[in-house]
């Protein structure tokens, strides 16, 4: 009986480029709409909130769920919640394709949301269940790297598509998902936790929802209408919810995140981590792609194209990348990848009217490039090696909850804090003014990201996680085909 799937088997092969590519469609869709934003916007006549609203419904309800998605994997079985996932969202991705209104745009996005929550976490807890021990630091890397490719990747798709119509930015998603349920059928044998049991933590994911719907409809309704009573009312309404959350997940006899994951200071400061780097970069997609095509008058296609080097970076360097983190701990890395990340961003700042690619654009870009590079892989391999295996998808949804919470409240406040508002973006100058304090916070992030990381213990990703949560004893089942692992590991 092998110990798992070996990364350089065709099987192992297979199983990667599944994950990736089922949770690279979660990934691109978070990307890939922000450079149609302006086209949309156009032609559905909608205003700066509704264009928010486009990309916050589809984060809202996948930050909202993601969690629910990793302990639904971890029961219910993780290759089959994660094929469920995969079909749902592409089904919403067609409703998206077809939708005649920015209302329904939005509603049909919300529903893609939910797709991505049940399929995001599944890819990482397939991959730390089922490749070979030694095989999963590289592994992860390399799924962080082609799923953070599918990120950056999405302003150049999104470019290229609008080319013919904004709605092949959706439509693409179709081809993607048929590949996807292949690879996963053909690759990945099944597993679950068999300690779980009670009931699901309804309250818990209804209050979490809450506390992120309740933030975001405030943030992003706030620069319009101020302290209205709505407005007030969803704080106090977010709080509450947020409250009750963690005294749902402290007190309840089977919670969805088990606070005592908390108890591993690296598992905390890599998620603390997390949100921060993820907040910047999403800010980043976010103003980046409508400066470039508002106020630099480049087409779509022309601001997708600018963040190649990114994403030709990412492709070739982040399967190696955790390398790094075995060879000299995890700080280094996490740190360097995040300090230069950082001077990326700093450097486009100043981007504005009558600058060329050249000379004002591809030096930041480039630089942001090697700090995610650096970072991601290491990011991602970190926060499977410090939970227990068993716990596999709540890790991840944990961690992934955490970035796409991130995403969701930069895209939300930062058009508030640099005072942007209704069809403002349509004004160069306006836009400008706000583009370069949106971009100067999203640079101090990934610096606070940084210091996040400095605090860190300098381990090995080869260490064995220090939560004080007992791993249980695998229970021997049948293989499922040659050179698989028993069903618990699958």
């Amino acid at each position: 009986m092998s110990d798992g799937v070996r990364l350089a088997t065709p099987r192992g092969r297979a199983l990667l480029a599944a994950t990736a590519l089922g949770s690279g469609m979660a990934f691109l869709d978070s990307t890939v709409v922000n450079v149609a934003l302006p086209t949309i916007g156009r032609e559905l006549d909608a205003t700066l909130a509704a264009l928010q609203w486009t990309v916050n419904a589809y984060t809202l309800t996948l930050a909202a769920l993601i969690l629910l998605g990793g302990s639904l994997g971890d029961r219910l079985g993780r290759r089959r919640v994660y094929l469920v996932g995969v079909v749902w969202f592409t089904a919403a991705s067609v409703l998206c394709a077809l939708a005649p209104t920015v209302e329904v745009l939005i509603a049909a996005r919300a529903l893609q949301g939910i797709g991505g929550a049940l399929l995001t976490p599944g890819a990482l807890a397939i991959l730390q269940t089922t490749m070979h021990p030694d095989d999963r630091p590289r592994a992860i890397g390399a799924w962080a790297g082609l799923t953070g490719v599918s990120g950056v990747l999405g302003p150049l798709l999104g470019g290229w598509l609008l080319e013919y119509d904004w709605r092949w930015v959706f439509a693409i998603n179709v081809p993607l998902a048929a590949i996807t349920v292949w690879l996963i059928a053909v690759s990945a044998p099944e597993s679950r936790d068999e300690e779980a049991g009670g009931r699901f933590d309804v309250a818990g994911a209804a209050l979490g929802a809450v506390a992120l719907g309740a933030s975001t409809y405030a943030l992003i309704s706030w620069p319009e209408n101020g302290a209205s009573t709505l407005n007030v009312g969803m704080v106090v309404l977010s709080l509450a919810a947020a409250a009750g959350f963690l005294y749902r997940e402290r007190t309840a006899a089977h919670p969805m995140v088990p606070l005592s994951l908390f108890s591993d200071r690296t598992f905390s400061g890599i998620n603390l981590m997390t949100f921060a780097v993820y907040a910047g970069l999403s800010g980043v997609m976010f103003f980046i792609v409508i400066q470039l095509q508002v106020t630099l008058g480049w087409s779509p296609l022309e601001a997708g194209i600018a963040t190649v080097p990114t994403t030709i970076l990412m492709l070739l360097f982040s399967g190696r990348s955790a390398d790094l983190a075995k060879r000299f701990g995890i700080r280094p890395p996490l740190v360097i990848g995040s300090l230069c990340g950082a001077v990326g961003v700093a450097l486009l700042v100043t981007v504005g009217d009558g600058d060329s690619y050249l000379a004002d654009v591809l030096l930041g870009v480039t630089l942001l490039g090697v700090g995610l590079t650096t970072l991601v892989p290491t990011l991602t391999a970190t926060v499977m090696a410090s939970a227990p295996q068993h716990l596999a998808g709540v890790a991840s949804g944990v961690n992934n909850g955490v970035a796409r919470a991130a995403g969701l409240l930069a895209v939300a406040a930062l058009p508030a804090i640099a005072g942007l508002s209704g069809a403002a973006y349509e004004d160069p100058q306006l836009l400008t003014d706000a583009y370069r304090i949106a971009m100067g916070v999203c640079a101090g992030l990934l610096a606070v990201g940084a210091v996040a990381a400095m605090t860190l213990r300098p381990r090995a990703l080869t260490e064995p996680p220090t939560t004080a949560l007992p791993e249980p004893e695998p229970t021997p089942a049948p293989c499922s085909a040659p050179g698989l692992p028993p069903s618990h590991g699958g």
